[in-house]
């Protein structure tokens, strides 16, 4: 029994699914075009659909602070929040 009779041969299903050019140059030429009309399609639906995403966002933000009250804050009141650090503590040295 001989190892190489069991052994894949991956060529044949690389070839496959392996993209090949036509060898007609306005065919390239046609594909090339159709290739970047389509790439240019998707840029421009995803550029309206992401707008239409922020657009969404910032209508729903409005709409869902409609009719809530606005809180007045005094211009002299700074909010933050503190931490109160010791000093370190050192070995008296005399």
């Amino acid at each position: 029994m001989s190892a190489n009779r069991f052994r894949f041969d991956s060529s044949r299903l690389r070839s496959a699914f392996a993209p090949r050019k036509p060898r007609h140059p306005l065919l390239r030429l046609a594909f090339g075009i159709v290739g970047l009309a389509l790439l240019c399609l998707l840029i421009f639906f995803s550029v309206f659909v992401g707008a239409a995403m922020i657009v969404a966002g910032v209508a729903w933000k409005l709409l869902s602070q409609r009719g809530k009250p606005v809180a007045v804050r005094d211009a002299n009141v700074v909010d933050g929040e503190f931490r109160v650090v010791r000093k370190p503590v050192l070995p008296l040295s005399h």
